[in-house]
């Protein structure tokens, strides 16, 4: 799978199930959780899915706003264990 397509789908997941909006324009870089976009709850959702959709497993430790809250900071988190 490439980087364009878990971008992708990460974005598409992301606004349509968790910030409830398939037209928000989410850019790669823009905090999300910071942004007020996403809550901590939301994270725990986004891990399951990126085990269901990628296969990776995110532990709880890499589910924080330093390391997860922007596009690019969770799209370079599944491809770690692609």
């Amino acid at each position: 799978m490439t980087e364009d397509t878990v971008r992708d789908m990460l974005r598409a997941y992301i606004c349509q199930q968790l910030i409830r909006d398939a037209e928000y324009p989410l850019t790669d870089d823009e905090g999300i959780i910071t942004g007020g976009l996403m809550d901590s709850f939301s994270l725990a959702e986004l891990a399951v899915y990126a085990e269901q959709a990628f296969g990776v497993y995110i532990p709880d430790p890499d589910l924080t706003v330093e390391k997860m809250n922007t596009l690019n900071q969770i799209v370079a988190r599944v491809m770690r264990d692609l």
